[in-house]
């Protein structure tokens, strides 16, 4: 069985930490856990050092001096992750937004099929429990509809704090330059991802996987404010503009 790691990006979360949490989802998917302290100024380094002592050889911090964004935390996990090893690599959200359950769910689809990638996905389905405010799930649809018009994938739920990938050259190669946006490095990953395209007349977007989830539970804490907000839509712009110049490279080196 291949190695997995999954990485979680910490600012400030000392008061949102939930051990229990993470030692059952490290025994639950048989996983390492990588915390990545992104320049925390409250108790997140000594809570995650406890923590850690708590998960032995499954659980492993990496300590950044400054602030970089959630983009680079992920990215650096991530990187050491790929570099000890790892199968199957990717990240979630520190308040545990998307429970055990699922993300153990979501590695287990993709370890069984032959896919690259496993997304979660907010989706208001009957029998399903997303739990997510009015306003930021009608924002999230406008945002999510520009970012698949950006990526020219038919992709649903491009922020969902839950998404695997299986270890490969490809994956190394998108994680080597940082990300440019703190908060859509998602669109940016999964842009490097497809862009270009594979060698061959599958989708641009074949073995990545949008996966409903049954439950997730949305935090009215977020760090992500109006100004924040505004930001990341106007990184929309740029990455848009390097992806279409990605796009126009590839066509003109076949």
């Amino acid at each position: 069985m291949s190695k997995k790691f999954i990485v979680v990006p910490c600012y400030n979360e000392a008061d949102r930490l939930n051990g229990d949490d993470f030692i059952a989802l490290s025994a639950g998917a048989n996983a390492t856990l990588i915390f990545v302290n992104d320049g925390s100024t409250d108790s997140t380094g000594a809570k995650l050092s406890e923590l850690c002592g708590q998960l032995g050889e499954r659980g492993l911090v990496i300590e950044l001096e400054k602030n970089a964004g959630k983009g680079e935390a992920v990215r650096a996990g991530m990187t050491v992750a790929l570099d000890l090893g790892a199968g199957w690599v990717g990240y979630i959200d520190a308040d545990m937004s998307t429970p055990v359950s699922e993300i153990i769910r979501l590695l287990a689809i993709g370890e069984a099929g032959n896919h690259r990638a496993v997304i979660g996905a907010r989706i208001r389905l009957l029998g399903h429990s997303i739990d997510r405010s009015g306003t930021r799930h009608y924002l999230g649809r406008i945002f999510a509809t520009l970012a698949a018009v950006i990526l020219r994938i038919p992709i649903y739920d491009t922020q969902c704090g839950a998404k695997f990938f299986r270890s490969n050259t490809e994956l190394r190669n998108a994680l080597s330059t940082q990300f440019r946006s703190r908060w859509a490095f998602d669109i940016e990953l999964i842009g490097r991802l497809t862009t270009p395209p594979a060698a061959s007349t599958l989708p641009r977007w074949s073995g990545i996987v949008e996966i409903p989830l049954e439950s997730w539970s949305g935090r009215t804490d977020s760090k992500l404010g109006p100004f924040g907000m505004i930001r990341t839509a106007l990184d929309l712009i740029q990455i848009w503009s390097n992806l279409r110049r990605a796009r126009k490279q590839e066509r003109l080196s076949r």
